[in-house]
């Protein structure tokens, strides 16, 4: 069983800024490998703490027999971090999906690159059991470091129970969960069934609620267990949001930091503020108003604009961004200069051309 270096639990521990890895591909709808090393390299040097690849964001279709580009995108992430040659913790996490044959196969492929924890998705199993579920999570924890994933019912996850939750907080080698269930009861259920754990310290909370990025990073969870008082806070971001502007989100999560060390009661409400305006980005990317139909498209548009991505292709042909889309991502890019990363970007991609 593969454990969690004791460096990389401090950093996991510290919080940090996981982008959720995209996939770049040309006009065919085939990998551009250029780009997707480019993607790669832009989240390191932006300072992100590590990246998550094969989830999610880098679209579930990678999976499919004739695409098969699950171990290539997690090869391509592994060699561009060990090119880094990074002086610093650098978490590499891999997305594992499907029943538990697939996610233990998936496992092992991300242990073949070196992977470091596996983002243990919840998708697609509608049909199981939670007991069988906990199960699965049992397997796959007996072979590497877990990062649970609480996933919105409306891109595929499932709603699960206060105990469900308490029992995978006791999962050993369960060593963060990401809630990204975009719902604030859903939310409270994790928070308290993981400070009803034993294993309350060993856990890490991150949140993947992007329509409440800040506000979820600002406060603390607290509840009365067994007669003493049990605090959990989200440290750390593993978002899909955060794959777009992300030097922004690195100069963020610091400054969230610092408010909750100083206790800036105006600095504390300028973020909140700050907050309403990520959420109001975070609606033109992930495209709410229709479902979420427009969500991986809408970020690869972001980072089309800036010169990361050629264009907006999925392996999905239906999946386009929804009519209006593009004009509220110009609205957002325009009303908030503060939250983009252009000029740091441009900078990236200059230094880029120099070393070809």
């Amino acid at each position: 069983m593969k454990t969690l270096h004791a460096t990389l639990k401090q950093h996991l521990h510290a919080g940090t800024v996981i982008p959720a890895h995209p996939l770049a591909l040309n006009a065919e709808r085939k990998l551009d490998e250029q780009r997707q090393r480019l993607l790669s390299r832009y989240y390191i040097a932006s300072g992100a703490g590590g990246i998550a690849v094969g989830v999610h964001s880098t679209q579930f279709e990678i999976r499919q027999p004739g695409i098969d580009l699950y171990a290539p995108v997690l090869e391509l992430a592994a060699e561009e971090i060990a090119n880094a040659n990074l002086q610093r913790p650098f978490l590499k996490v891999a997305g594992l999906c499907g029943p538990t044959e697939q996610a233990l196969s998936e496992a092992e492929t991300a242990l073949r690159f070196g992977y470091d924890m596996g983002l243990l998705s919840m998708g697609g199993l509608q049909g199981w059991t939670e007991d069988a579920i906990l199960d699965r999570v049992r397997a796959v924890a007996a072979v590497m470091p877990v990062f649970g994933f609480y996933l919105q019912p409306s891109v595929g996850g499932r709603i699960f129970s206060y105990d469900f939750w308490k029992a995978f907080a006791d999962i050993e080698n369960v060593e963060a969960i990401k809630v990204a269930s975009f719902n604030r009861y859903q939310t409270l259920d994790v928070m308290r069934a993981v400070c009803n754990s034993k294993r309350k310290d060993d856990i890490a909370m991150y949140t993947g609620n992007d329509d409440n990025i800040v506000a979820d990073l600002l406060t603390t969870y607290r509840f009365a267990v067994n007669n003493t008082i049990a605090e959990k806070e989200f440290v750390g971001g593993l978002l899909g949001h955060w794959a777009v502007w992300t030097n922004k989100a690195v100069e963020l999560l610091a400054e969230v930091k610092a408010v909750k060390q100083d206790h800036d009661a105006a600095k504390l409400a300028a973020l909140l503020t700050k907050g309403i305006e990520i959420t109001d980005v975070n609606a033109a990317m992930f495209d709410p108003a229709n479902q979420f139909h427009g969500c991986i498209p809408g970020m690869h548009e972001f980072l089309r604009r800036q010169g990361l991505l050629e264009g907006t292709w999925c392996l999905n042909p239906k999946e386009q961004m929804s009519a209006g889309q593009n004009e509220e991502i110009s609205r957002v890019y325009a009303a908030y200069p503060n939250l983009h990363d252009d000029a740091f970007v441009n900078e990236f991609l200059h230094s880029q051309k120099a070393l070809q």
